[in-house]
């Protein structure tokens, strides 16, 4: 085993711990904490896979400008968890039936072709050549985009803001 394969076994480890953590988290603040150790570490599986503007982007994108969109959202809500159960026993079998399909999938793949060494072409793009292809084929998705985090801005805004009680 290569120390890359190794690099790439701890990092998926990782971002599934991470992740797997974001979501049963009560206190939301936290979940967003690991969130975003979750998208640090796919943005090192991007730049290990030989894609490092794709490793940029998800640090700037998504650990940096969402999750603290978000983190506005959860403070300005100021949502309070539920004394009750995160998730009763009924809701974790089926997480635990998938979980083990994947895992037999996963031993499936590995056992299939033990020494098999499939090699990946690198795909380089230079940024300008991606930039120019994202604007000029797909902005009217981008504009969208921008559009619906306008609008679920405001509508953290109008959820968070002070009630009058007079």
């Amino acid at each position: 085993m290569t120390i890359y394969a190794i690099i790439f076994y701890i990092l998926a480890a990782t971002i599934v711990l991470t992740t797997g953590l974001a979501i049963t988290r009560r206190n939301l603040v936290h979940a967003v904490v690991y969130l975003v150790f979750s998208f640090f570490g796919t943005a090192m599986m991007f730049y290990l896979f030989g894609a490092p503007l794709l490793a940029v982007l998800e640090v700037i994108i998504y650990a940096g400008a969402i999750m603290i969109l978000f983190l506005f959202i959860i403070m300005m809500v100021k949502a309070v968890p539920d004394e009750e159960k995160l998730f009763p026993m009924r809701q974790w079998v089926p997480v635990a039936l998938m979980g083990l399909v994947y895992l037999v999938i996963g031993a499936v793949i590995i056992s299939a072709a033990p020494g098999s060494q499939v090699t990946l072409t690198i795909a380089l793009a230079r940024p300008e050549a991606f930039s120019e292809y994202l604007f000029q084929r797909h902005w009217l998705a981008i504009e969208i985009i921008s559009l619906l985090l306008l609008v679920a801005l405001v509508g953290a805004l109008y959820l968070g803001r002070k009630k009058d009680t007079s």
